[in-house]
């Protein structure tokens, strides 16, 4: 590894990125509305080189990042962090913001606060910015997997797990709390008896998954959208090309001098919404922090606005004939 002084050179300012402020947070720094994401397929297939990359993300400017108890990826950014805060890249634990999630095994009320300090440990932090349910599912065994066995599923008492959440942040242990992967009415239920609200809703979307019913509920009700595959997830178990393939995308790229992958983090931060990249190569990461300093014009927003949508990752994984979805119409309220 190079000296302090060379990977202190390397630095962008993360000052250019905008923060979005969080409702029912014990916190008043927001989140940075660019987040660096930790998962990939198969999880912990690049725990080798990870805590490496994410070094390389704080030195090109990133400061949020976004992992779960899932991802096998909580250890390799803690270690990153430690690392961080020795070389100089950052001076303080509190210039990042940490976002992870509960898993649908640790989804019962009792489970909630144990899993949390369980992260806390893997990432060597007092507390997180954010805790996130990560899908509005409950299974019995304790084991981190996707696909879940679906003889596993059991419903979900969202109201007692929503209040262990709440717990968690009046214990400090986590800044905000929040949601992923709620619909309009799954949301509804948990804002029907939560004493602090939902301060993020972390979903899919992209142009060619535009969320619009959800995006305009939750922004009536203060919910921050967080997307994930903002560029279609291709290379994952779900993903497609679709996005990057597409030819608008591409003829608006093209025009602007831009790459499609930046087209659509342009747009997602033009919808008023965070978006969380994640790529491990360097060239890319600094071309998917390069979307503020310029604009889609009002004729490209609105050709993107008339694409033909289409959701990518249904989520079949929590549908059972046996279990309490049983259908992706009960899992998505519609919203598919």
């Amino acid at each position: 590894m190079g000296s302090i002084q060379e990977l202190n050179s390397t630095i962008i300012s993360a000052e250019s990125i905008p923060s979005f402020p969080l409702q029912g947070s014990i916190d008043q720094k927001g989140i940075p509305c660019l987040g660096f994401g930790t998962a990939e397929y198969p999880f912990g297939s690049s725990m080798a080189t990870m805590k490496e990359t994410i070094l390389q993300a704080i030195k090109t400017g990133y400061r949020h990042f976004d992992t779960a108890a899932l991802y096998q990826s909580e250890q390799p950014l803690g270690e990153a962090i430690s690392d961080a805060l020795r070389l100089g890249l950052i001076t303080s634990r509190d210039e990042l913001f940490i976002t992870s999630k509960l898993w649908c095994s640790d989804a019962h009320r009792d489970c909630v606060l144990p899993a949390l300090q369980k992260t806390l440990r893997n990432l060597k932090l007092e507390y997180l910015d954010l805790y996130l349910v990560h899908w509005p599912v409950s299974v019995t065994s304790g084991v981190y997997e996707l696909p879940v066995k679906k003889e596993d599923l059991v419903p979900i008492d969202l109201r007692s797990v929503w209040e262990a959440m709440e717990e968690c942040q009046e214990l400090g242990l986590t800044k905000s709390i929040g949601l992923s992967n709620f619909s309009c009415k799954k949301l509804q239920t948990v804002l029907s008896t939560a004493k602090i609200p939902p301060a993020v809703n972390q979903v899919e979307m992209n142009p060619l998954w535009q969320q619009q019913k959800l995006r305009k509920f939750c922004e009536e009700k203060g919910i921050l959208i967080t997307v994930y595959s903002p560029l279609g997830a291709k290379g994952t178990l779900w993903g497609s090309k679709r996005v990057m393939e597409c030819d608008l995308l591409k003829e608006i790229a093209q025009v602007k001098g831009k790459s499609i992958a930046q087209v659509c983090l342009r747009w997602a931060y033009e919808q008023g919404v965070c978006v969380l990249v994640k790529s491990f190569n360097e060239e890319r990461m600094k071309e998917n922090i390069d979307i503020f300093n310029w604009k889609l014009s009002p004729e490209e927003s609105h050709q993107i606005s008339l694409l033909p949508q289409r959701k990518g990752f249904p989520a079949d994984e929590f549908v059972s004939d046996d279990g309490p979805y049983k259908s992706l119409e009960q899992l998505w309220d519609g919203e598919i």
